[in-house]
């Protein structure tokens, strides 16, 4: 698909949340004038931020339906045409990327293939452990948690099931909330018992960014969820039903869940260009990838600093999101030959949801907890999915 000079695509890597917004507003802008190619290996859009609800996954036998939406009928009224295919290689000299399914010539490029966990090089991590990162990961652990609970009935009262979260940001906390307030009798058996969760949120402050008082409350919603917090340790090793911390203890359990953080994919480390933290393009302001005309990157797999705070821009989807604005903007201004715009981020709020009709966050200069902040998550999610779903440019989240 090179074509003649001149004709190459804009192609983009990753039907996440930054790619699809991508897609979208380059057509927006354009009204189809840029041929579009977006490549993903599934030919489903996933909703990434709700994959911490396995007990609504285990219920569903593991049918991933509510949890993606057909990429065709995200775009059937543009000119975005996909392509499904690994991404095994990224030609940035040539302007090639190569998928196990064949080559793409582009004439510029989006680089928005996400995220994958970080296991820091700890030994048994990645071998030993379960994640919800991606939503095999998270079929593959609501399939074995059913295991463990329909289990539980022989175990005659000895002890109940022990599930053990290895993280304390917003993705361990839902995690941990969510299994330890699921009703695992309707999920999994009627005489499944309840299992014990342990939050292991290690050195790390416990929902680091959110206003104290909100992680105040978050504490005492995980506690009487049932959820136990180990603070303060990091995992130094993991061996099947044990975790090890950095102060020689051993926690036994029956599954262990990895939710200790993400790094970029390791072709995106591969890549001939600065790295930050974790493998991360280090993008310039206006998100272009330094040295290469025409390349942006955008979402998980960039480290952008905030020129006005210093900070590192969050790698939330609400990040990704504002930044795939601003990366369309830029690839229709580079192709059309006009000035680029930095990018600025501005927080809209984050909410945490801490199981069955809870949750805490901070939305501008509000803080809201209890149901309100639980209905008021689930309300974004649902309007950006569903938006999605028309084939809608999508909301933020």
């Amino acid at each position: 698909m090179a074509g003649e000079a001149g004709t190459e695509p804009l192609v983009i890597l990753g039907a996440g949340y930054a790619g699809l917004t991508v897609a979208h507003e380059v057509f927006r802008r354009t009204k189809g004038s840029v041929p579009i190619v977006l490549a993903d290996r599934h030919p489903v859009h996933v909703l990434r931020t709700e994959l911490y609800e396995i007990g609504k996954l285990a219920s569903a036998g593991g049918n991933p339906a509510r949890w993606t939406v057909p990429l065709a009928r995200v775009f059937e009224r543009t000119n975005v045409v996909t392509r499904q295919g690994t991404v095994e290689r990224i030609n940035l000299a040539a302007h090639r990327v190569d998928l196990d399914t064949g080559s793409l010539g582009y004439r510029a490029l989006a680089i928005c293939l996400g995220s994958v966990a970080a296991y820091y090089g700890i030994p048994g991590a990645a071998e030993q452990t379960y994640q919800v990162y991606r939503l095999s990961g998270a079929q593959r652990l609501a399939a074995e948690i059913l295991k463990v609970e329909k289990a539980s009935v022989d175990l005659r009262g000895e002890r109940r099931p022990r599930i053990l979260v290895v993280g304390g940001g917003s993705t361990g906390t839902e995690l941990a909330a969510e299994i330890a307030t699921t009703d695992w009798t309707k999920v999994a058996e009627p005489h499944a018992r309840p299992p014990d969760v342990f939050l292991i949120t290690g050195s790390l402050p416990f929902l680091v960014g959110l206003p104290p008082r909100l992680i105040e409350y978050a504490r005492k919603i995980l506690k009487r969820s049932g959820v136990t917090m180990v603070h303060g340790l990091n995992v130094t090793e993991v061996e099947p039903g044990k975790v090890h911390t950095e102060d020689g203890s051993v926690l036994a359990g029956d599954l262990v869940v990895w939710c200790a953080g993400l790094a970029a994919p390791s072709l995106v480390r591969g890549l001939p260009v600065p790295h930050g933290k974790g493998g991360r393009i280090r993008v310039e302001p206006t998100l272009a990838v330094p040295g290469f005309p025409g390349v942006v990157a955008v979402g998980d797999v960039v480290e952008f600093q905030d020129p006005e705070t210093g900070m590192l821009v969050p790698g939330t989807a609400q990040a990704a999101l504002a930044e795939a604005r601003t990366a369309a903007a830029n690839l229709v201004a580079w192709w059309n030959g006009a000035p680029l715009t930095p990018f600025r981020y501005r927080e809209r709020g984050v909410i945490v949801a801490l199981g069955l009709g809870e949750g805490a966050g901070a939305v501008r200069h509000l803080t809201i907890w209890g149901s309100p902040a639980a209905l008021l998550k689930r309300a974004v999610q649902r309007d950006y999915a569903l938006g999605v779903a028309r084939g809608e440019p999508p909301a933020i989240l």
